[in-house]
């Protein structure tokens, strides 16, 4: 079934100013959509059931794309995995919640691939989920996004509502948080090449053996598929979304210093962890809809490097001043 989307339909992208949320904003309004409703961090508390459901009364959002949260990498999600999963699990709640309520047509939740047990079969199918322990450095992270699948459909379940789960892959491109504290892999690298270079320094820590396998979406290929499925896709529980290719985390190391660095020796830490052993989508489902991504790998990262430094001095978090590069 596909859903007939009119371009002034009012369409709430819950967590606008991030990375998920700022590509699927550009992306609508490539599409011609007219009415694409925001909310900053200061203006609504996500968490506040409240302050949430005053917002959709009124604002009255017919569509909603929930890509708001809490994220990090594995630093982040093991040092402060109260947060993670508080967080992640009241936004999950009170926007579907006061969709239901307020009577919206299609809520799309984005959750991520982290909900698949550490030791999935690979590549890793939509069945795989709740069939195993999950990797502990994310495990906080992981709940709440399991969470979100679930409550989607209990929704659908007791409401009948038109609630839809999609897991991508890992991500990066603009808008990405660079912070060192924070951020996921590929970023962190982007990162790390690019402060070894403006220091003269030939040598890059990288965390844990670089065995670990990993794919990557860029950002913008994820904002394509979530318009996608919004209009052609209605079932229950997740679905995958990613390339169905991965690399080493070395490999990975060796891009991104092509690409920032390219003199410089890469250097692993083993006593770091490497989470997951391999995580690749089985994105079977998703491709045999008709949707495929269209970015490659080493054009998505040369193209995110380019927008960091376009913006070091934009205040971007993570984003280091223009006198450092």
């Amino acid at each position: 079934m596909t859903t007939d989307i009119p371009l002034d339909a009012p369409i709430f992208v819950a967590g606008h100013a991030g990375l998920v949320g700022s590509a699927i904003v550009r992306r609508l309004e490539r599409e011609g959509f007219t009415n694409i409703l925001t909310a900053r961090r200061d203006q609504l508390d996500l968490r506040d059931q409240a302050a949430v459901n005053y917002w959709f009364r009124a604002n009255r959002p017919q569509y909603v794309y929930l890509v708001a949260g809490t994220v990090g990498g594995i630093l982040a999600n093991s040092t402060r995995p109260a947060e993670f999963l508080y967080d992640n699990m009241m936004i999950h709640a009170t926007v579907v919640h006061a969709a239901h309520l307020f009577g919206v047509e299609k809520l799309l939740y984005l959750g991520s691939s982290c909900i698949y047990p550490r030791l999935a079969p690979q590549p890793i199918t939509e069945d795989a989920l709740l069939t195993g322990p999950l990797e502990p450095t994310n495990e906080a992270y992981a709940l709440a996004k399991i969470t979100g699948i679930k409550l989607c459909d209990a929704y659908r379940f007791q409401y009948g509502c038109n609630f839809i789960s999609a897991m991508p892959t890992n991500l990066y491109g603009p808008n990405d948080n660079f912070d060192l504290a924070s951020s996921h892999v590929l970023p962190a690298l982007i990162r790390k090449f690019h402060d070894a270079k403006a220091r003269g320094e030939t040598a890059v820590e990288i965390w844990g053996t670089g065995t670990p396998r990993r794919e990557f979406l860029h950002v913008d290929d994820l904002a394509d598929a979530c318009v996608f499925l919004m209009e052609a896709y209605e079932e229950p529980g997740p679905i995958n979304v990613g390339t169905g290719v991965d690399v080493t985390i070395r490999e990975l190391a060796e891009i991104i210093r092509d690409i920032v660095h390219p003199t410089a020796e890469l250097v692993f830490d083993t006593t770091k962890p490497d989470g997951m052993p391999r995580k690749v989508l089985d994105v079977s489902r998703i491709t045999s809809l008709g949707w495929r991504p269209t970015i490659a790998l080493r054009e998505g990262i040369a193209a995110t490097y380019r927008w960091f430094l376009d913006h070091q001095d934009s205040g971007i978090r993570g984003v280091v001043p223009a006198a450092v590069g």
